[in-house]
């Protein structure tokens, strides 16, 4: 393809051709013609002719009959026998001017050196430039379009571009510069396509295909502009498929996803998407991220219930911004935390704390759009309040109270129901009045009477309970008659006290059937007289066990006492009386084991005597008599250390630690021990530095005292070991 420079410089070069072309025939009709020469005449320049004619008006162009029409018609005006004089006077003039030669020379030169300078002027300067914006476009030539079509083209406007494709359009198929046209017109249009790409990129998606659409229809780059729109739309679609995707993940609160569809964004294609929507989207997730916490953070503090906590959380979530993609969660939450307060304040109306209600219902913001709602249960309370009384006159000024709220209040439906209550309550009053003047006579009659007029209040009805607590105790007055002359005369066949007298007192109580008033009480009486007749029956086989255990015959007074059977009145003495007689039973065979482990009268069976002595509990009588043995038995296994002593006191040492400990010589032995270990392990004594005493001063040492007097221990005043340093076995009696 040919450079755009060039193309102006050519056709501005044609254009000047042409304009010499078409300026020539001007040229020459205004050029003079040099006419022929009078006979007998001397030549004369067309200039100095001209200007002959110019100061002589009477000198006639003059040609033969050979010559042109025009110098024809000037000589026929020529009149018949003039012609001598007028010859005679050019002749003169001529003559006149011929003198002056010199001057005519120097004219002529002045008049050839300015022609030749013109020329060369001529030459040398450049051709005219056209003047486009004035250019009467119906007569311009092709080359002159096509120029400032180019002209037009060069300030890469779509204005410009669309006008110098308009100025080169209009060129027949056929004309010789169509092909040169037609390249320049794609590159144009490939031009205002840039154009629209550089709007696309800029995020203006209609500019652009407003732009591209411009470029006329006929021409041959004109299928680009459909695959280029068709192009953007496209990349356009899937940018705000991937925008609208993460705002849905931003509405779901799923961060991590939102950002990686955000990401996404910088592969678009698009610098506006790339750049101006992704931090765009960055900052919205951002921010969504943040309001999410102060929503996570406000459902928390509402968890944890209370007034103050639901207040704290809805200050919380009113910070959320309304442009947050949250907002519309946030003002759920607000609504369902005024919902809760409201719950609070129903709570506390239930619990008849009516101030307390409505304190709270005030406290609900106005964000939660129950304006109507709270001050519908303010007033509801307040009715409330008065239908508290529980009086007659109370509910129907209750009622009178929330037949002030019209239909199209929010809590109207709730207000019918409280009227419909408190009407039935009013019916249930009628009814409990009524039935408690015909109890008040106290009759059973009348009680009965009493009881079917309570009847007749429904268990849907707000004073069934009320109802059912008034039958409870009519019923229970009524069955307080009717069966206290079989209590009566069961006590009274009780107190002869004997056992035929008891059954049959419990036979007239057990009448009472179950679930009567007087029952419990009846049940109560016969389970205190059937004790009465155990014990009646089963105190002999009592004392003769503890007669028998008295005797020391345990194992019999165990048996005697066992048949008393297990739930009668005096099984718990019984099985007390036979546990304490198993014990002594127990302590005896401990006491007798342990003296005959100990007549093996070594270190080992000795301590093995001490510890079942010590099983004999201290509540048994051979308690005493097992301390003895156990005191006995340390003094004897502590003898026996100290006679090893003798001989070998690391023995000694080992069976004096065998003593257990509770008995009297384990003290003793303790003490021993101490004495034995330092005799095999003395301390260490520094030795002092050496002086010299004097033969006066050093004393023979004392001498040692006997072995078996330090190891000799002093026995209690009533220990006597045999020869064998073993004490006889104690009988058990």
């Amino acid at each position: 393809m040919r450079e755009r420079g060039s193309s102006d410089r050519q056709s501005g070069a044609r254009a000047s051709e042409q304009g010499d072309r078409a300026s020539a025939p001007l040229r020459e009709r205004n050029r003079f013609r040099i006419p022929p020469l009078i006979p007998g005449r001397a030549a004369v320049p067309p200039t100095v002719a001209a200007s002959v004619s110019a100061e002589t008006t009477m000198v006639p162009k003059i040609q033969s009959s050979g010559s042109e029409r025009a110098d024809g018609e000037l000589l026929e005006k020529v009149e018949p026998g003039k012609s001598a004089p007028v010859e005679a006077e050019v002749s003169q003039k001529l003559r006149h001017w011929s003198s002056y030669w010199q001057f005519w020379a120097g004219l002529a030169t002045v008049t050839a050196g300015g022609v030749g300078f013109t020329a060369v002027a001529l030459l040398l300067k450049l051709p005219t430039v056209p003047n486009c914006p004035s250019m009467y476009w119906p007569t311009a030539s092709a080359s002159m379009r096509l120029y400032c079509a180019q002209l037009a083209a060069k300030k890469q406007t779509v204005k410009d571009l669309l006008e110098a494709i308009a100025l080169v359009q209009s060129l027949p198929p056929d004309h010789p510069m169509r092909q040169e046209v037609n390249e320049e017109i794609e590159v144009w249009s490939k031009d205002i396509l840039d154009l629209a790409e550089k709007s696309f990129d800029a995020g203006k998606l209609d500019e652009a295909i407003s732009i591209a659409r411009k470029i006329p229809a006929d021409v041959p780059a004109y299928k680009l502009v459909e695959d280029r729109i068709k192009s953007w739309k496209s990349l356009w679609s899937r940018a705000e498929k991937v925008y609208k995707d993460a705002e849905d993940e931003l509405r779901e609160q799923n961060w991590t996803q939102a950002f990686r569809e955000a990401v996404r964004l910088l592969y678009i294609g698009n610098t506006y998407w790339e750049t101006t929507k992704y931090e765009e989207l960055n900052q919205l997730i951002t921010s969504a991220r943040d309001d999410g916490e102060t929503l996570g953070k406000a459902q928390n503090q509402a968890r944890r219930g209370g007034v103050k906590n639901l207040l704290k959380a809805i200050e919380l979530v009113e910070s959320i911004d309304p442009k947050s993609y949250l907002y519309k969660e946030a003002q759920a939450a607000i609504v369902e935390f005024g919902g809760k307060m409201m719950e609070l304040a129903e709570a506390q109306l239930e619990s008849r704390n009516v101030d307390e209600a409505i304190a709270i219902a005030r406290q609900i913001p106005g964000r939660a759009n129950m304006q109507g709602e709270v001050q519908d249960f303010i007033d509801l309370a307040r009715a409330q309040s008065v239908a508290q009384q529980g009086t007659a006159a109370s509910l129907s000024e209750a009622i009178a109270l929330v037949k002030k709220l019209t239909p199209d209040r929010p809590l109207y439906s709730k207000g019918q129901d409280l009227i419909i209550r408190w009407q039935r309550e009013l019916e249930d009053i009628a009814h409990l009045e009524k039935a408690r003047q015909l109890a008040q006579l106290s009759t059973a009659s009348d009680l009965k009477s009493a009881i079917k007029e309570v009847q007749l209040i429904p268990a849907s009805h707000p004073r069934a309970d009320e109802a059912k607590t008034e039958i409870s105790r009519w019923t229970a007055q009524i069955q307080t008659m009717e069966d206290r002359p079989y209590l009566s005369r069961a006590e009274q066949m009780a107190s002869l006290g004997d056992e035929t007298s008891l059954q049959a007192a419990i036979d007239e109580a057990n009448q009472i059937a179950v679930g009567r008033a007087l029952y419990r009480e009846a049940q109560d009486k016969v389970k205190q007289w059937t004790g009465q007749i155990q014990r009646i029956q089963d105190q002999p086989y009592l004392d003769q066990a503890r007669q028998l255990a008295r005797g020391g015959n345990l194992v019999d007074a165990i048996a005697i006492a066992q048949q008393i059977k297990s739930g009668r009145a005096l099984s718990g003495e019984a099985q007390a009386a036979m546990k304490d007689w198993q014990a002594q039973i127990q302590a005896q065979q401990n006491l007798q084991q342990a003296r005959s482990v100990a007549t093996q009268a070594t270190p080992d069976a000795l301590a093995s005597a001490i510890r079942l002595a010590k099983l004999v509990p201290s509540s048994s009588p051979l308690r005493s008599e097992a301390e003895e043995a156990i005191n006995q038995w340390s003094y004897q296994m502590l003898s026996q250390a100290q006679d090893r002593a003798t001989y070998d006191l690391q023995g000694a040492i080992a069976i004096a630690k065998t003593i257990p400990s509770g008995t009297s010589a384990y003290g003793e032995a303790r003490a021993q021990i101490d004495v034995w270990q330092n005799i095999l392990n003395p301390p260490a004594i520094p030795s002092p530095e050496p002086i010299a005493p004097s033969p006066e001063s050093v004393a023979p040492p004392p001498a040692p005292p006997p072995v078996e007097q330090t190891q000799q221990s002093t026995p209690p005043p009533d220990f006597a070991p045999s020869e064998q340093s073993n004490p006889a076995p104690a009988t058990v009696p």
